[in-house]
């Protein structure tokens, strides 16, 4: 029997209390794809484009899905956006962004910019839970995947 091979998803976000809530609420909504951590937007292009630390592909898989908060420092997720979309083997990637901002200019330039979907981080432990299946299902269950390469 093949083993299926499980890609990750990549996580762009600065705040390790959200990283935090994020891995914890994978574990209870049984979301069996790792989660690769950056802690901003030079380090998400640095891991999407397999350089220094990330040119190991063995350990550093290209993701199926990407997590994006929108404020972090050096590179923003507005910037990682445009950066990836202009990538010709990387513009399909799914780009979930995932943030606490609820303002009308970030979402429309998200949009703008290529994001598959925005998501605002729910207050409550229990919204995230629920949050994190729905992503689940949608994204890594039922949604067929696009060809991602370097």
């Amino acid at each position: 029997m093949a083993l299926v091979q499980v890609h990750p998803i990549l996580m762009a976000e600065d705040d390790e209390n959200d990283v935090f809530f994020v891995e914890r609420a994978f574990r209870q909504s049984q979301v069996l794809n790792p989660l690769q951590r950056v802690k901003d937007g030079e380090e998400a292009i640095a891991y999407l484009k397999g350089e220094r630390c990330f040119a190991d592909r063995a350990q550093y898989p290209l993701p199926h899905l990407m997590l994006l908060d929108l404020k972090m420092p050096r590179k923003n997720g507005f910037e990682v956006i445009q950066w990836i979309r202009q990538q010709p083997g990387l513009k399909r990637l799914p780009i979930v962004v995932l943030t606490s901002s609820k303002e009308d200019p970030d979402v429309n330039r998200a949009y703008e910019l290529g994001a598959n979907t925005y998501l605002v981080k729910p207050v409550k432990f229990e919204g995230l839970v629920d949050m994190m299946k729905a992503l689940n299902l949608y994204w890594l269950i039922l949604a067929e995947k696009p060809s991602v390469v370097p």
